[in-house]
């Protein structure tokens, strides 16, 4: 218990570290980028890691979600100084709800956006991109993957060996099949499921990009392209890293000498809730224990997993 309270006053001084530091950036960064008239600004944006819905952002956390994304092209949008955004993509994708939000914010948002890729935009996050103005890529960035996964878990060895018995009562046929084998016929059920959405990925993909159905279908087989070979399949439109995208961007809309402005820090606030939110998931981990998280996990039982990303 001891080893608990210590790492409990440890993670309070570190948040109280944090937020001082924070206030400080947020308070020198806000004289900075302050543009002239004349300039053409193109600011990035950067989006990394998972795409999923809830909390993410903060202190030692990472990834993408729709309310993040809103909120960064909201700040875009009430800048009348920023003609264009160059979105810098870095994901393996997730969540398939997230992932159309966002890709439908990219469509409807009233700036141009050209993608920038880096390391990885794949499945999900190919999908997020494809109704961006144009997509540059590196040729060594990985990309497409195109496709749909579903994973579930069946518990039912795992229950025999800790001596856990789990009686169901339920009203309808399938309310249960997530917490034991499926069946023949729930199998079938599970394989629509995945093929709609593959189809949704597909039509999006069809109208973002301008391609036909017959060729993003010989291409969505789930398999990972180089951005060279992006290029040559229509995936992608030019070979490149940010600075390209600005040019592109440029040369889309006509600007010119665009001047690239880094999208700030998020604010103060958000930065703060999500190091809470962290906080919690660690103070949670040190004081129950790995044995009571599993127990716990147990009990809520694992959902279906059913994604646009790279496994």
């Amino acid at each position: 218990m001891r080893k608990s309270k210590i790492i409990v006053i440890c993670l309070i001084a570190l948040a109280v570290l944090t937020v001082v530091i924070l206030f400080v950036v947020s308070m020198v960064g806000l004289d900075r980028d302050v543009a002239r008239e004349d300039e053409n600004r193109i600011v990035v944006v950067n989006l990394t890691g998972m795409i999923q819905e809830g909390q993410v952002g903060g202190f030692m956390a990472g990834g993408i979600n729709p309310r993040l994304v809103r909120d960064r092209l909201d700040r875009v949008a009430a800048d009348p100084s920023i003609e264009g955004v160059v979105l810098r993509v870095q994901s393996q994708g997730g969540s398939i709800a997230a992932s159309q939000e966002i890709a439908q914010m990219v469509r409807d948002f009233e700036k141009p956006i050209v993608v920038s890729m880096a390391d990885m935009a794949a499945s999900g996050g190919y999908y997020i991109t494809a109704y961006a103005q144009g997509i540059v890529a590196q040729p060594g960035t990985m990309t497409g993957s195109i496709g749909v996964i579903s994973t579930m878990m069946d518990l039912d060895g795992l229950y025999e060996m800790l001596g856990i018995e789990v009686e169901t009562i339920k009203s309808g046929e399938h309310k249960d099949m997530f917490s034991r084998a499926l069946t023949e016929e729930e199998r079938e059920i599970m394989q629509e499921i995945s093929d709609q959405a593959y189809e949704q990925f597909i039509n999006d993909i069809v109208q973002g990009r301008g391609l036909s159905v017959k060729e993003v279908r010989e291409l969505a087989t789930g398999e990972l392209y180089l951005g060279s070979q992006a290029l040559e399949l229509g995936l992608v439109d030019r070979l490149g890293g940010v600075e390209e995208a600005i040019d592109l961007l440029a040369e889309l809309n006509e600007f010119e000498n665009p001047v690239r402005h880094d999208m700030p820090q998020p604010s103060l606030f958000d930065q703060m809730f999500g190091l809470g939110y962290q906080a919690v998931s660690l103070l949670e981990k040190a004081l129950l224990g790995p044995e009571l998280i599993k127990l716990d996990m147990l009990r809520e039982g694992f959902p279906p997993d059913i994604r646009y990303q790279v496994r």
